[in-house]
């Protein structure tokens, strides 16, 4: 199995893939069928993973996806390449707990890299025009299997 494809709701169709397009993401297709039914699919760089939005694609609320992961090499470099495109991006922040990589809740987020920048463990965050949460995530090695 392979997950190929996150749903995302939004409430501008248009607006929401101007801004997708503006983080460089390639758009896969942008169909429409019948009366208030149209779907986006866009793909973010060297992604096996597409999002899609639209009217009529799904029914949750605007803005309600939290904590979709991208998954970066180096993140002051992503980070910046967001700004430039004009994402207002968190700095970056580790989790205060030790044992597994979080995202680090209000609260428990730590300002800058992980100690040793630990690989998984340094995060910056960013929200779609609706609200949708994402996560950068430095990864310098990958886990066994990965």
């Amino acid at each position: 199995m392979k997950l190929e494809v996150v749903v995302l709701p939004v409430a501008d169709v248009d607006r929401s893939k101007t801004f997708y397009k503006a983080l460089g993401w390639r758009e896969d297709t942008d169909i429409a069928a019948g009366d208030g039914f149209r779907a986006v699919q866009l793909t973010p760089p060297g992604s096996g993973c597409s999002v899609i939005f639209g009217s009529g694609v799904t029914s949750a609320a605007p803005g309600s996806t939290q904590g979709l992961y991208l998954v970066v090499n180096d993140i002051d470099a992503a980070r910046s390449e967001l700004i430039d495109r004009g994402v207002d991006v968190s700095e970056v922040f580790h989790d205060a707990g030790e044992a597994l990589p979080q995202a680090g809740t209000e609260g428990r987020r730590v300002p800058g890299p992980a100690p040793d920048r630990k690989s998984y463990f340094s995060f910056a965050s960013f929200s779609d025009p609706d609200g949708n949460g994402w996560l950068l995530q430095e990864v310098t090695t990958r886990l066994p299997g990965r």
